[in-house]
């Protein structure tokens, strides 16, 4: 028998049993459908935090208080607290010639009012550098205004979603508002931008460094952002942070200065352990398919006794009965792989039209590799019965009924 007649062969073998292969094709694309969805899950989550980090430019660097690169205070765990980073800390890091631009910030929560509505909204304590530091645009009006951040200036600027909730279809540049216990003009509201790094920009308002220090009693920053001049930049300005901050802090070095590489490394390199994890679970499932195929397959031995004992009464090989039972797990493995393909395929469109900021598409590598295992899986379990069907003895095979 040629590969075109196995091929036929088989065919004819499992048309013959429809309800039995219909089954274990549904197994092998369940399991097949499993490892494509999920990595797709895993690549979608990878590719949005590439894109957060991205939106934010290419030459960003992050400085937190502490030393710890994970959480930036590790002075915690022992009882101790570290020094804090000052609006000069801020302004003594211009003196770089790698630092282009420096975004002090101050976070807080403030009821924030009107005449008509009010809620609690985050306020962020920030600069005029801080809408290209961060890429932001603007909606209407202008950004913070310049000059010396030191000096108080009773200003703000709205997020989209503030600006609808306060002010509703009325224009909002130019009003007053209250937040907390003091009075601010609205100068612009921001382009709807959505969340980016954690903060929904749409959800904040921006003020002046100095008035959230005043309006928080506080004189600490809880971070500072840094734009480098170049990539070439980066790790100059880096350790020039690093120096400067140390001889402001007494020779400590107490302050972590992150690099959004570093940080888009150790998310990518979670997120790509995750799939791989995420894969291999769903990949067990696989072999319960091909448990199943080989449990089918020796139950069919005894079912087709006669037929393969007449097969090789006329001179059928041990090897080419092997040859069809590998053929029949071959194409069965196919026919899944396919139809989990399609399955997989059809379920990450699905997600992405549900979640259309997850880019939910399935890595090339878990598609080939979810086809080759399926198929692997199949003839592999088959050995099992194709061995059972070659040594069975045509004379007996013929006899029994």
């Amino acid at each position: 028998m040629n590969t075109a007649d196995v091929l036929r062969f088989a065919s004819f073998s499992l048309t013959g049993a429809r309800t039995r292969t219909l089954l274990m094709i549904l197994a092998m694309a369940i399991g097949v459908a499993a490892v494509v969805v999920l990595t797709a899950l895993g690549e979608g989550a990878r590719r949005y935090v590439v894109g957060q980090f991205s939106s934010l430019g290419t030459h960003l660097l992050i400085v937190f208080p502490g030393r710890s690169e994970t959480t930036g205070n590790p002075g915690m765990l022992l009882g101790e607290t570290p020094r804090d980073l000052t609006l000069d800390d801020a302004l003594m890091l211009t003196r770089s010639r790698a630092i282009r631009r420096i975004a002090p910030l101050t976070v807080g929560s403030a009821l924030v009012t009107t005449h008509r509505r009010s809620r609690e909204t985050p306020v962020l304590g920030s600069t005029a550098e801080m809408l290209e530091v961060r890429k932001m645009s603007m909606g209407q009006g202008q950004f913070l205004p310049g000059g010396d951040p030191r000096l108080a200036s009773p200003v703000c600027v709205l997020g989209d979603t503030v600006r609808k909730e306060l002010f509703g279809n009325q224009p909002a540049v130019g009003e007053w508002l209250r937040i907390g216990d003091r009075r601010f003009r609205v100068i612009g509201v921001l382009a709807a931008q959505g969340q980016s790094m954690g903060f929904d920009t749409d959800e904040l308002v921006i003020v002046p460094v100095a008035s959230a220090q005043m309006l928080f009693n506080t004189s600490s920053l809880f971070r500072i952002l840094i734009e480098a001049r170049g990539r070439e930049s980066i790790e100059k300005a880096k350790q020039d942070a690093l120096e400067i901050l140390a001889r402001r802090h007494d020779g400590e070095k107490d302050v972590t200065v992150v690099t959004q590489d570093a940080i888009l490394a150790t998310f990518d390199r979670i997120l790509r352990a995750l799939t791989l994890a995420v894969a291999g679970i769903a990949a067990i499932s696989l072999s319960v398919a091909g448990i199943l195929i080989m449990n089918v397959m020796l139950i069919a031995v005894s079912q087709r006794r006669q037929e393969i004992g007449l097969l090789k009464a006329i001179g059928a090989a041990p090897a080419q009965i092997r040859a069809l039972f590998f053929a029949e797990a071959a194409v069965l493995s196919f026919a899944g792989a396919l139809a989990g393909l399609a399955l997989g395929l059809l379920g990450s469109f699905i997600i992405g039209r549900i979640y259309p900021v997850l880019p939910s598409v399935p890595p090339w590598w878990a598609v080939v590799a979810a086809f080759s295992t399926a198929l692997l899986t199949g003839i592999l379990f088959s050995v099992a019965p194709a061995r059972r069907a070659s040594r069975l003895d045509p004379v007996e095979s013929l006899a029994r009924h």
